[in-house]
C-alpha cells in the first residue's frame, strides 16, 4: 500500500467533483494525489487507429487539465497521473487496494429522490480492501453544519471504522456524531405496549455500550468532539436522515460474497444512493 489518495477520473461532472474533494483530502493527509483514468476497450481488438488516437489525446488532456487544476488550487501538492487500459472495475479496484483512500464520483440524480450510482463505483466500493469515498456535485446544497455522521453497530467489531472516523475528524477539525439505530426485538411482543419503559431501558443500555466503545478513542483523540446517539428505527433511514446536514457520512462494510460477487449491505447501499453528502465506506472484518 502507498501513502496517497487515488481518484477515478472519467471527465464526468461527478468525477471532477471527486477530484476536488480528493485534492483537499490529500493536502490534509500530506500525501500525493493520484489521478487514474481507465480506457475501457471493447472486446474486439479492431479499434480504428484514428479513434484510438483521439481517445488517448482526450485522456491525456483530461489528466493534464485536472492535475494542473489541483496544483493551482493546492500549491505544493504532488499530483501523479496514470492512464490504464482494461476493465474499469478491475483497474480501479486494484488502484484502490494500493492507496490509503480512493475517491469516486456518483452518476447524478435518479428518478425517486435518489442518486444513480454507477455499476463501476458500486463494484469498487464492494470489493476494495481500503476505504472508498463516493462524491457528488453539491451545486444547490446548503453548506452542511452537522459535522461527520458515523453509522455504527456496537454488536460487531468496528475498530477500522472508529480509527478512520476519528482520524478524519481530527484532520478536518469537525465534530463526530455516532449513530446506532435499533428496533425492539419481536420477542418482547405486547410487553413493550403495556410497559413502554422496557424500550427505554434497552435504549439506555445500548447507549451505555456505545459510550464504552468510544471511551478509549475519545481519550486518544482528546481534541475531537464526539457524541453518541442511540435511536429507534431503521439504520438506513436514520442515517440518510442524518446525512442531510452532514459534511461526511461514514459507514462500514463487511466482507460478503454473493452469487454475483462481493456486495454491499442494505444500510451502506441505501446511504450511498440517498445521502447528499460524500459517503465513505470502510471495509471491516
Amino acid at each position: 500500500m502507498t501513502a496517497q489518495v487515488t481518484v477515478g477520473l472519467d471527465g464526468s461532472e461527478e468525477s471532477l467533483a471527486a477530484v476536488g474533494w480528493a485534492a483537499t483530502e490529500a493536502v490534509l493527509r500530506e500525501v500525493p494525489l493520484r489521478l487514474v483514468h481507465v480506457e475501457e476497450w471493447p472486446n474486439t481488438p479492431e479499434v480504428p487507429l484514428p479513434y484510438a488516437r483521439t481517445m488517448a489525446e482526450r485522456a491525456e488532456g483530461l489528466l493534464r487539465d485536472e492535475a494542473d487544476r489541483a496544483r493551482n488550487d493546492h500549491p505544493g501538492l504532488e499530483v501523479l497521473t496514470v492512464r490504464a487500459r482494461g476493465r474499469a472495475t478491475e483497474e480501479l479496484t486494484a488502484a484502490a487496494n494500493e492507496a490509503d483512500l480512493t475517491v469516486l464520483g456518483s452518476r447524478g440524480l435518479g428518478g425517486v429522490r435518489g442518486f444513480i450510482v454507477g455499476s463501476v463505483s458500486l463494484a469498487v466500493i464492494g470489493s476494495a480492501r481500503q476505504p472508498v469515498v463516493l462524491v457528488r456535485p453539491d451545486h444547490d446544497r446548503v453548506p452542511p453544519e452537522g459535522g461527520i455522521v458515523v453509522g455504527i453497530d456496537i454488536h460487531h467489531p468496528c475498530e477500522a471504522l472508529l480509527a478512520f472516523s476519528f482520524n478524519e475528524a481530527a484532520r478536518r477539525g469537525l465534530p463526530l456524531r455516532f449513530l446506532h439505530s435499533w428496533t425492539l426485538p419481536a420477542s418482547y411482543g405486547y410487553a413493550a405496549i403495556v410497559d413502554p419503559g422496557i424500550g427505554e431501558e434497552l435504549g439506555d443500555h445500548l447507549l451505555g455500550g456505545l459510550y464504552d466503545l468510544l471511551e478509549p478513542w475519545r481519550k486518544r483523540y482528546a481534541g475531537v468532539e464526539a457524541e453518541a446517539t442511540s435511536v429507534v428505527g431503521s439504520p438506513a433511514y436514520r442515517l440518510v436522515e442524518a446525512a442531510q446536514t452532514a459534511e461526511l457520512v461514514i459507514v462500514g462494510r463487511r466482507s460478503r460474497r454473493g452469487p454475483l460477487g462481493p456486495h454491499l449491505g442494505h444500510v451502506a447501499h441505501a446511504v450511498i444512493h440517498h445521502s447528499p453528502a460524500p459517503v465513505s465506506v470502510v471495509p471491516l472484518k
